[in-house]
Parts: structure tokens; C-alpha cells; sequence
């Protein structure tokens, strides 16, 4: 069978696709390199878009660089090939996470990624207030198998246990209102009104506090009023889904970003909206607490999901570039 050629117009597709993936705060911490021979791209950490204080292991850029990387696959298979995924391939060289090869199409018995292509464009943090009209479970389920799929779980809890996991959102928020590095790196990626930046969340791209306080919408801002949207009334019962795995190694996180965008493309796919609650599992203590009495649970995430406005976008690094640009293609030697 024939295969495509990996020409300009493929490795733009497949970088566009990469790049719209989510990561806190916007810092998009990943770095591609394209090796021709092959037909694999290689997807290495960018250090030095992390975030040190919040997040020293890094989990959270590891799951950034897992959600670009099952982007990469979905890009793939909407040209036409079949990616095969390496996680952490070379022992020698730590900063490469992942190997995404193009081969030919063929036959695996998996279910085909392409459907949810139009979604990753679309695909957005809402962190607007939602209506409160439960999604259809047919919906959720959807989701959770998308999770189920990438070997990471997905719990929506009922609404009492949805609130215990929002409690410890907000204490989490309540710590890092209080921690003044956490605040000044949080407010660095915070970007102002007509800022020619690629990384980091522009003022109009946040969201509201939640005037009734049952959601922790995270504070970008700090002790900057000015810069503060009104607070308006959330839904009352939010619709919540824990995203956990079941080992938490650093392949485990990998698998997890990725289960994560599968998540929320296959929400978008169906016009629901989410946004990301990271903020309990920044500390150790609220992390496991997450946990619950769940065996071998290691907490990744919580998604707040629903209907309601579509996210603001944020901006993204070009995809068109020379190598050595900060999240762009390119060539490995």
C-alpha cells in the first residue's frame, strides 16, 4: 500500500494539531522534531516552560506533552496513516518523551481517531458559568470509555462525593492564595489586553469568580481587582469527573495526558464545554484526599464539564518555524 508523503502541508497539520493542546497555564512545554527517514516525529520537554513551584515533579508538563502527542495520533489518522506510539524510548536521553512513527493505514481492530479531528480545533477551556442541564449519560459514557481507552480511568461522582472533590479544590485555592510565589508564577502567564505573546492566557480568556463560592474558579489575578471580571452565579450542582491512573510513574502521566485530551475531544465532539480544576492536586496531602478510599488511585485531574459558552482562545507558538524556535518542528539529527 502506498504511503503518504510527510510534505510540508502533513508536518503542518500534524504541528497545528500538537500544539492545540491544553496545558496549565498556557506554557505549552514541548518541543518536535521530525525525523524524514523514518516518518517519526519526536516530542521532547521544554524545561524551561515549566513550573517549578506548582508543579516540581513535573506531572503537570508531562500530561501537557501527553495531550500533544494524542493530538499528533488524531492529526495522523486523519491523513491517513497509523501512528504508532513510543513512550520514553531512549534511556540516554530523558527530555525525549515520546516517538510518534506514520506508517501505513491498516486494520488493528482499534476504533479510528479521525472523528474526533474537527474537535481539536474547537476544543477549549470554558471557564464561564455552565447551565446546570445535566449531560446525557450515553455522553458520559462516552467519556469515560475515551479515558478507559488510553489505560487511565474517569469517575463522575454523585453529586455528594462531586462536592467533597470540589471542597478540596477549594482549599487548594485557598493555599495558593496564600503562597506568594505561587501567586507571582501563576500571574506571570498571565498576559495583558494587545500583547503580541504565544504563551500564557490573555485577561479576556478568564473567567469570572463564582459569586455563590461553590465552584473554585482559580484566581489568576491575585490582589488585582481591576483586572477582575464581575463574579457571576455558577450551577449548582457542578458535573465533575476525576481522572486518575492507576500507577503514577512517569509513563503513567504520559498515558494520562492523553487520556485526558481523548476526554475532552469526545466532549466536544457532542457540544459539551469543560474546563480543568488543577489546583488540589498541586499538594501532596490534597491529592491523596482526592483519592478517597479508592486502592492504587493516583488523582491527575478534575474536569469540570457541562453546557454553556464556548472558552476564549488562547494563544499558541506557530507551528511554521525554523528548529530551535520554542514549540515548533524541528529536523532531528
Amino acid at each position: 500500500m502506498q504511503t503518504r508523503e510527510v510534505d510540508a502541508p502533513a508536518v503542518q497539520a500534524l504541528l497545528a494539531a500538537a500544539v492545540a493542546a491544553p496545558s496549565i497555564h498556557n506554557p505549552q512545554p514541548w518541543r518536535f522534531g521530525l525525523h524524514p527517514d523514518s516518518r517519526s516525529i519526536q516530542v521532547r520537554i521544554d524545561r524551561g516552560r515549566g513550573l517549578p513551584i506548582t508543579d516540581p515533579q513535573p506531572r503537570a508538563q508531562y500530561l501537557s506533552v501527553g495531550a500533544a502527542v494524542f493530538n499528533i495520533r488524531v492529526a495522523a489518522e486523519h491523513l491517513g496513516w497509523k501512528p504508532t506510539v513510543r513512550l520514553r524510548p531512549s534511556a540516554d536521553d530523558p527530555d525525549l518523551l515520546a516517538t510518534v512513527q506514520l506508517t501505513a493505514t491498516g486494520t488493528d481492530g482499534q476504533p479510528s481517531l479521525r472523528d474526533l479531528y474537527g474537535a481539536v480545533e474547537r476544543r477549549r477551556t470554558s471557564r464561564m458559568p455552565f447551565t446546570g442541564r445535566p449531560v446525557p449519560d450515553s455522553i458520559v459514557t462516552g467519556m469515560i470509555s475515551s479515558a478507559r481507552a488510553e489505560g487511565a480511568h474517569l469517575e463522575v461522582p454523585g453529586i455528594m462525593a462531586a462536592r467533597r472533590l470540589l471542597r478540596l479544590t477549594a482549599a487548594a485555592e485557598a493555599r495558593n492564595a496564600g503562597h506568594p510565589a505561587r501567586t507571582a508564577e501563576v500571574r506571570a502567564w498571565i498576559t495583558a489586553p494587545g500583547a503580541d505573546a504565544a504563551y500564557g492566557i490573555p485577561l479576556t480568556a478568564l473567567g469570572p469568580q463564582d459569586a455563590s463560592g461553590r465552584i473554585p474558579v482559580r484566581d489568576f489575578t491575585g490582589a488585582l481587582p481591576a483586572a477582575r471580571l464581575p463574579a457571576l452565579r455558577f450551577e449548582r450542582h457542578a458535573q465533575v469527573a476525576l481522572l486518575w491512573t492507576s500507577h503514577d510513574g512517569r509513563e503513567d502521566w504520559l498515558r494520562a495526558g492523553q487520556a485526558l485530551e481523548r476526554v475532552l475531544l469526545t466532549a466536544t465532539v457532542h457540544g459539551v464545554r469543560t474546563s480543568m480544576l488543577h489546583q488540589a492536586v498541586e499538594w501532596p496531602d490534597l491529592r491523596e484526599a482526592m483519592a478517597g478510599s479508592r486502592q492504587r488511585c493516583s488523582p491527575q485531574l478534575l474536569i469540570r464539564f457541562g453546557y454553556g459558552p464556548d472558552g476564549a482562545r488562547t494563544p499558541r507558538a506557530s507551528a511554521n518555524g525554523e528548529s530551535g524556535d520554542q514549540g515548533v518542528i524541528g529536523r532531528a539529527e
